[in-house]
């Protein structure tokens, strides 16, 4: 008896899964919405009678009933890279010429063109078929697990047919993709939001990026998300090019944009782009340009990446949208280095889903060049579609009574003098403690990318230094100290005074590439700190170091170099890093596991372009051997590896004697 019902149940969900499959996935439903339901419930009702054949990648078990506390972190096994942009046809014939320098001469280069859907990325791992955790992008290192969530996506398979693991091994991989709302959907969900007096939202983007952050995945379930599938790599067999990792995912049950293109050259690529820059307005869903990608798996090994992009992909953005509005003052705002930004303030229009009242004037030159002034008719877009900016002033429309703008004599915040560096276009404040400076400081130190601090956004952090309780971000691991006060603030109380702290004092615990991102040092991004830190492994190696080491370091140059040696020489950073020590922050990296010490003390250097590996692997496998990778040649330099189509490093290593290597050498070494 029991046997017969876990065959029924099996075939239910059997049939369910492929009628999932053609509603969701394909838009092509085989069965009206009522004889569907009755399967669901037949399912239903069998598994209430038999709960021991209940697994987790029923169909019944979408939507789970726990809420979720805390989004664990979870570093992703690749890294989830960001891709560099270009905006005119002659950027993508640059980005092709570096393809080609960096690979083969004679090697055939094709491309596959996608769709950049204007969503949230997230990365999905099966072990052996089944869905086992999803995270999101985070920092391109780290991100967050949203599992419960992103169950709720109907056209997210729990299961996968393993059909083609005769073909290639399929049992742990990883898929990616764009969480997104389809425009229509937005709007209607809106509406009934609207209906029922609740808050209407701005933007689909931004309510997907919200909505898979939500803590109960009930609520996740009643919001309209979709997905397109573009990435697969799989932990136990070697594919070899993203064509037909496209059409494999397809076969697995997954859904993939169908507007996709392989292209046999740039040519191709640039009449794609054309195309769907004229019709992105026939989609269902916010498009801001194109992907385009090296087909061959194996070329992209060997292009490998810079500090957070790829070498072999790119991303073709889109003229942004631009709207007409009415500028009515100019105010400055002071940055956390104390740079004064002057800001536009616009009567409110709606601009590409959002309502815009606001936009960077980036710099005084800036307004200079455009000759913008109070009162004047502009026109805005959002630049990478994200960030307003005003674009130009129609002059016709100008009053002939308006008046040029001038910079501010004194800091708008604190009345302190202002000073202009030579060779720059911004005005500074010169006084680090004030509030504007203070307050964007402590944004940027517990924002998400750098200490992670949930809960300190900008808001509390405003009304916390008004109220005087912080002064540097160094104090905000004091506040636990003031708990029974802010438990009285309004808005707060005692469990968010609790999560607040509990949250300060887990960011202890980020890696130092973060806390070295978080102190804000002019020039270093996260992708920069990252290097630095992997580099000296502590904070106290790099304050010792000087420009000149700083800058053997790969892609890092004088201008990060000057800066962070700027940074540790003011007394106040100083006190404020001391202060950090001694609440407990990591400002060193544990020494990673080497594989052995065969290459410790030696210096490389690689040029060229290696046929088995990248650059990045290369550097990593030498760094498993404890040797050093330095990015220029000198007389200490012990050795310098030499690829295909190598460049002046190699002349400079035969002028200096420096004792040159071919790949195959390099490997029998490592």
């Amino acid at each position: 008896m029991k046997q017969s019902q876990q065959a029924q149940i099996d075939e239910l969900r059997s049939l369910i899964r492929e009628h999932d499959y053609n509603y969701f996935v394909l838009n092509d439903p085989k069965i009206s919405d009522y004889e569907y339901d009755q399967l669901f419930k037949k399912l239903l009702q069998l598994e209430c009678e038999n709960p021991e054949f209940v697994t987790n990648d029923s169909p019944t078990q979408r939507v789970g009933s726990d809420l979720v506390k805390d989004f664990n972190s979870v570093t992703h096994k690749t890294p989830m890279l960001s891709l560099t942009n270009t905006y005119s046809e002659n950027e993508l014939l640059d980005f092709d010429r570096r393809v080609r320098e960096g690979l083969p001469a004679n090697d055939n280069i094709e491309y596959v063109c996608e769709l950049k859907i204007d969503g949230v990325s997230v990365s999905l791992h099966y072990e052996n078929g089944k869905l086992k955790t999803a995270v999101t992008r985070g920092d391109g290192t780290t991100g967050e697990e949203v599992t419960a969530n992103v169950r709720t996506i109907r056209s997210i398979p729990l299961k996968i047919d393993l059909k083609e693991k005769n073909r290639i091994n399929l049992d742990q991989i990883e898929v990616r993709g764009e969480i997104y709302m389809e425009n229509e959907a937005f709007r209607k969900w809106n509406e009934v939001r609207e209906f029922s007096g609740e808050k209407t939202f701005a933007n689909p983007r931004n309510t997907s990026a919200g909505t898979i952050k939500l803590q109960d995945p009930k609520l996740v379930a009643k919001r309209p998300l979709q997905i397109f599938i573009y990435y697969l790599y799989s932990y136990s067999s070697e594919l070899s090019s993203q064509k037909e990792n496209l059409e494999l995912l397809k076969d697995l049950g997954f859904r993939v944009n169908v507007n996709y293109r392989f292209c046999k050259s740039i040519q191709e690529v640039i009449a794609f782009c054309r195309v769907w820059e004229n019709r992105r307005s026939e989609l269902p869903y916010e498009i801001d340009g194109v992907v385009i990608k090296v087909n061959s798996l194996k070329h992209q090994r060997i292009l490998g990446s810079i500090a957070k992009s790829p070498r072999w992909a790119t991303a073709f953005k889109y003229k942004a949208k631009q709207a007409k509005t009415r500028l009515n003052k100019i105010t400055w705002q002071v940055g956390r280095t104390g740079a004064l930004t002057p800001v536009a303030e616009l009567e409110p229009v709606l601009l590409a889903g959002s309502t815009i009242s606001r936009a960077t004037l980036h710099n005084y030159d800036e307004v200079q060049r455009k000759d913008i002034r109070e009162g004047d008719v502009v026109v805005i877009e959002k630049g990478g579609d994200v960030i307003p900016k005003v674009v130009s002033v129609e002059l016709s429309a100008r009053d002939q009574n308006s008046k040029k703008v001038s910079p501010p004599s004194v800091c708008p915040e604190c009345s302190s003098k202002l000073y202009r560096q030579e060779e720059e276009a911004a005005i500074y404040c010169e006084n680090k403690e004030c509030p504007a400076q203070v307050k964007a400081s402590i944004i940027h130190f517990a924002s998400r990318t750098a200490m992670d601090i949930e809960g300190l956004g900008e808001s509390l952090v405003n009304l916390f230094v008004d109220l005087g309780y912080l002064y540097t971000y160094a104090d905000v691991y004091s506040l636990k100290e003031k708990t029974d006060e802010l438990i009285k603030i309004d808005r707060l109380g005692k469990k968010s005074v609790s999560n607040l702290i509990e949250a300060i004092e887990k960011s202890k615990q980020k890696p130092f590439d973060k806390v070295l991102f978080a102190l804000g040092i002019r020039y270093v991004g996260s992708g920069a700190a990252k290097k630095l830190a992997d580099h000296f492994l502590s904070l106290d190696a790099l304050v010792d170091s000087t420009e000149v080491k700083i800058e053997e370091i790969h892609e890092i140059g004088p201008s990060i170099s000057k800066s962070v040696k700027r940074f540790f020489c003011d007394k106040h950073n100083i006190k404020l890093i001391e202060k950090l020590k001694a609440a407990g922050i990591n400002f060193a990296l544990e020494p990673k596991k080497l594989k052995s010490v065969s290459l410790a003390g030696k210096t490389f250097v690689l040029t060229g372009t290696l046929a088995s590996m990248s650059r990045e692997e290369a550097k990593a496998k030498v760094q498993e051997h404890g040797g050093l990778v330095t990015s220029s040649v000198s007389k200490n330099t012990d050795y310098v590896v030499v690829g295909e189509s190598p460049g002046s490093k190699f002349e400079k290593a035969q002028k200096l004697g420096v004792k040159i290597l071919t790949e195959e050498e390099l490997i029998k070494m490592i």
